[in-house]
């Protein structure tokens, strides 16, 4: 179970990002776009708020210092003051106002995000769910839609300071290069020295993405199994508790170690944006203190233009931050296109569609297949010929590990033969949509799934309208129609405690027997039956 760290860090050191910062912003503003507009107006109206309030508090002090220069009256004074008291007032109220309202759109462009991934999980090509490279890609993206600090969320807050800091730069900008040409360049100069060591470095997490979501695969497993009550049986039988804990106790200390990799990286950032920091706040100073000196500046422009020099260094170090957050944020984005845009093994919709009809005979044939897994030094199956025709009853018998299982998925078209070809009607399975493909079966698997809901609804697959005669005739004959109508709630009872509190507990036996009522219920052309 435990990773070496070495080994997965090596292996991606040199990946980039699939896309760029400036297609992630876009792929955000217009998913937003689509499906919540005001994310992005409110977003907007945030901007041009900050910036009014930023520039209003800027000006308070200088103006009513100068016109006390001018000696004007006390009314026209405390005018003055009441007017940008009142400004400050009603620009903070809608800055409060605003910050609100956006809230909800932006937790609903991440939900949908969430949605994505999980209908992208849900339908993808059978062989990509147990491919452990997309596996890893699907945890590091569910994990990018889970909390309100995920990127998928708090980029419009990023986006939001950077127009502001950007657009309070330009002004900052103008006032000061009044001053000195010299110092706006050494300004500039460390700037873009300090934001380009610390773009490298912040990229440090993106670089071993793949590393962190390995650690985080195996442990959100653990934890997964420790909360499973099926395996409450074997944990307390076999005193599994203690391995359990040893082996994620082992897991988080190198994920850890991880983290502090990351942190010791991220540190050297900080440090040379601090050193760079200070280096042009005193070229700043300088200048601004020898104009005083030598008369050139009057009280009110004085203070303008010292509040300027902090709101301008502390811009730059903003907009620095803002970029830097903002590229962290994209390369999480990133992690989650990656996923989403992953290719389809098998064809979809581009395939030859299928409409299942009873009165149109089907045959299967399996013309010399084999099949290895992935990594495999040998062949599961090896060149099988294999014939079904419509009305057959076929039983296929073997030891443990002879290949049934796997012939069940090649037949269903959960997998691809490594050699040979799987025909219907003489089509290679390859060239229909492998959606429509699936329609034509129903099966008990091995590892068969009940999901919390109702007992009706599992059987009839939640469908919208419900047969019920038929589905009371499919649980006479899977045996379990008098246990489930002995029930207070009858085929509405709720199945899975771990949502429901009157959900009842069916014994394995009966879960198998419903899960047949299913599989009786769909009325497929193909009906399989794993052990």
């Amino acid at each position: 179970m435990p990773v070496s760290s070495k080994r997965l860090t090596a292996k991606h050191m040199k990946q980039k990002p699939a896309h760029s910062l400036g297609q992630n912003i876009i792929y955000m503003i217009s998913l937003a776009w689509k499906q919540r507009r005001s994310v992005i107006l409110l977003a907007l109206t945030m901007a041009v708020v900050a910036i009014l309030l930023s520039l209003t508090q800027l000006f308070i002090v200088p103006s009513i210092l100068e016109v006390v220069e001018i000696n004007v009256s006390v009314a026209e004074l405390t005018a003055i003051i009441l007017l940008f008291t009142g400004v400050l007032i009603l620009l903070s109220a809608a800055q409060s106002y605003f910050s609100s309202c956006s809230q909800f759109g932006r937790i609903e462009v991440r939900l949908i995000i969430g949605s994505m991934i999980q209908n992208k999980a849900l339908t993808m090509s059978y062989p990509d769910i147990e491919n452990q490279n997309v596996r890893k890609k699907m945890d590091k993206a569910s994990m990018l839609v889970t909390s309100n600090s995920a990127a998928t969320e708090a980029i419009w807050t990023t986006l939001v300071n950077l127009l502001k800091n950007v657009v309070e730069f330009i002004v900052f900008f103008s006032l000061l290069a009044t001053l000195n040409p010299f110092m706006i360049i050494a300004v500039l100069v460390t700037t873009i020295v300090s934001f380009s060591a610390s773009n490298y470095l912040n990229g440090w997490g993106y670089r071993h993405r793949d590393e962190e979501a390995e650690y985080s695969r195996r442990m959100n497993y653990l934890s997964e199994k420790s909360r499973d009550y099926t395996l409450a049986k074997d944990v307390r039988i076999f005193g599994m508790q203690g391995w359990i804990e040893d082996v994620y106790n082992s897991m988080l200390r190198l994920y850890r170690s991880f983290l502090a990799r990351g942190e010791r990286v991220y540190i050297w950032g900080n440090i040379i944006d601090v050193i760079l920091a200070f280096m042009r706040n005193g070229i700043v100073y300088f200048f601004l203190i020898g104009g005083v000196l030598e008369g050139e500046m009057s009280a009110a422009q004085f203070v303008l233009y010292f509040n300027t020099v902090n709101l301008f260094t502390n811009g730059v170090g903003k907009i620095m931050t803002d970029l830097a957050t903002l590229r962290k944020q994209s390369l999480d984005i990133c992690a989650v296109r990656e996923f989403l845009d992953y290719p389809e093994t098998f064809q979809m919709e581009q395939g030859i569609p299928i409409t299942p009809n009873l009165n149109i005979p089907y045959q299967i044939e399996l013309q010399d297949v084999s099949f290895r897994y992935p990594g495999a030094e040998k062949n599961t199956l090896s060149h099988i010929n294999l014939t079904i025709r419509q009305g057959e009853k076929l039983a296929i018998v073997g030891l443990n590990g002879a290949g049934k299982t796997t012939l069940i998925k090649l037949i269903c078209g959960f997998l691809d033969p490594t050699e040979g070809k799987v025909l219907l009607n003489n089509i290679n399975i390859k060239m229909y949509n492998r959606r429509d493909y699936y329609q034509l079966f129903s099966a008990v698997f091995q590892e068969f799934s009940l999901l919390a809901g109702e007992i009706g609804e599992n059987v009839a697959c939640f469908e919208q309208e419900t047969d019920s005669y038929r589905m009371r005739d499919c649980m006479e004959k899977a045996g379990l129609a008098g246990k489930v109508e002995a029930l207070p709630e009858g085929y509405g009872t709720h199945l899975v405690k771990e949502v429901y509190d009157d959900a009842v507990e069916l014994s394995g036996g009966e879960q198998q027997r419903l899960v047949m009522a299913r599989l009786l219920y769909k009325d497929s052309l193909v009906m399989i039956l794993d052990e």
